[in-house]
């Protein structure tokens, strides 16, 4: 299974490596493709470079140790093309895990929430780690 994590759940992974996210980051990473979509490479490192810029290497050194197939992210993307969402700002991610045909996005952003499509599925991490553990 191909799954497309969104940056809040890269950012959660590298700050905080005994968390329930990082657990089920971990989780993908050995079960299943990780896809990461350059939009979420570059608003890490925007969000690391505001809020933590003593910690990049950390973001640095998170992204070389682990496995994943990159997607890059269209420069130009229409919204009259991809379902609507409340916030337009969350677009790039949308279309990522669209065009790159994802089996599952993972975001904690509430904003994914109530997106009527079959595919991706869109989970929450704990919606996630609820499932995984069953």
């Amino acid at each position: 299974m191909r799954i497309l994590v969104d940056t809040n759940i890269i950012l959660s992974a590298a700050l905080f490596p005994e968390g329930k996210v990082s657990r089920v980051f971990s989780y993908l990473l050995e079960a299943h493709t990780v896809v990461i979509a350059s939009y979420s490479i570059q608003e890490c490192k925007t969000v690391f470079m505001k809020k933590f810029p003593d910690k990049i290497d950390c973001l640095k050194a998170f992204l070389l140790k682990i496995d994943y197939e990159p997607f890059k992210t269209p420069k130009k993307l229409d919204a009259h093309d991809f379902p609507p969402m409340r916030d337009a700002s969350d677009l790039p991610v949308l279309a990522s895990a669209i065009l790159s045909d994802v089996d599952i996005l993972l975001t904690g952003d509430k904003d994914f929430e109530g997106i009527g499509i079959k595919k991706p599925l869109i989970f929450t991490p704990n919606q996630y780690f609820d499932l995984i553990q069953k």
